[in-house]
């Protein structure tokens, strides 16, 4: 769980993962969810950020059915695919959820 003050100190990541949601024409479900787990599990390192972002609007979008290819995500979110491929499950993971074995 996060803190309200998390989406205070975090509003410019927040506003990124936004655009990029709005870009790909994700539901607001899915906007949600990304938000959420964006805001669970925001590492201190801000380098860390931007891969965490597309990370959760890629996990986000998933579980709200409302699924994009890794590299539309990690192209709206201005990282490399492999940053979202190598931390959306931990993500979903960390947010109790079972990730696909597809």
């Amino acid at each position: 769980m996060y803190r309200a003050s998390d989406e205070v100190e975090n509003e410019e990541w927040l506003s990124r993962l936004h655009r990029a949601a709005e870009s790909l024409e994700l539901s607001a479900e899915a906007r949600s969810n990304a938000t959420d787990l964006f805001l669970s599990g925001v590492p201190e390192d801000d380098r860390s950020k931007p891969a965490m972002a597309a990370a959760a609007l890629y996990a986000g979008a998933l579980i709200a059915g409302d699924e994009r290819p890794q590299t539309a995500v990690a192209e709206a979110m201005d990282v490399t695919r492999l940053s979202v491929q190598q931390h959306w499950k931990d993500v979903l993971e960390d947010a109790g959820f079972r990730p696909p074995s597809w």
